[in-house]
């Protein structure tokens, strides 16, 4: 297996947004968007999603199959959405693991969860999703939600899931992906790059890290290419299934057969 924490060469370049920069820039200044929004976070993906994200978390997580007793992963966990639905699925005999690269983020996901009473069987981890610290094996099951287009090398961050899941676990994405839906695509398009920035600068103040966002689903791969990274990090049985005609979709794949 390549190894997962393989350093890019120093000339290497990436995107943020729309923009190619060098691969450390990237890092840097994926973490000033999320430092900048951390405590808006559920704010922007209301505004993002027209509210409908929460909806598309609950079908992501009613399908997953977790169960009580397992062991599993969320990545870049942000304000905890996903960790808190899943908290309840492995119950008292379970646990999950919220990570994220971005202190500040998982600074907040702890402080709601906390907030709610969700304690006990909540793990928190300040990690890379592309060089993660945990043991192979270890998780039943991982989950990442809107959350792998902000990666840097996303075949790496695939490798280690794989790499961290038990033989027969599960790994699941939820991402915004591409539209297929013609007429729909127009008037997203209107709303991510007319709407969606100005909002950021009225409700939060900061324009720019909404019109990244935005972009940044635009490069993002589409359903067909993330399942065949997918298959190249070792995952089998992969499948998507497209939620609001595209907006989003929802890939799964399988450490083994």
């Amino acid at each position: 297996m390549e190894q997962a924490d393989k350093k890019p060469a120093s000339g290497d370049t990436t995107h943020f947004g729309y923009r190619d920069v060098p691969v450390a820039e990237k890092i840097r200044l994926v973490r000033g968007v999320f430092d900048s929004v951390a405590d808006k976070y559920d704010l922007m993906n209301d505004l993002m999603s027209l509210g409908v994200h929460r909806l598309w978390k609950r079908q992501f997580i009613a399908i997953s199959n977790i169960y009580p007793g397992q062991r599993v992963l969320d990545l870049a966990g942000g304000t905890g959405d996903i960790a808190a639905l899943m908290s309840k699925r492995v119950g008292s005999s379970g646990s999950v693991v919220l990570s994220d690269i971005n202190a500040a983020m998982l600074a907040v996901g702890r402080r709601r969860l906390e907030d709610r009473g969700i304690v006990g069987n909540i793990e928190y981890s300040l990690a890379n999703a592309e060089s993660l610290p945990f043991a192979d094996a270890e998780f039943d099951a991982v989950t990442i939600a809107f959350g792998l287009r902000n990666v840097t090398d996303q075949n790496a961050a695939l490798r280690e899931m794989h790499r961290v899941l038990k033989p027969g676990g599960r790994a699941m994405i939820l991402e915004f992906s591409k539209v297929e839906f013609e007429p729909l695509k127009k008037v997203y398009d209107g709303y991510s790059f007319g709407i969606l920035p100005r909002l950021g600068k009225l409700v939060a103040n900061d324009e720019d890290s909404y019109r990244y966002l935005a972009e940044s689903i635009r490069k993002h791969p589409g359903q067909d290419e993330l399942a065949d990274m997918m298959v190249n990090a070792g995952f089998t049985r992969v499948t998507y299934r497209n939620l609001t005609g595209g907006v989003v979709a929802i890939h799964s794949g399988y450490h083994g057969q």
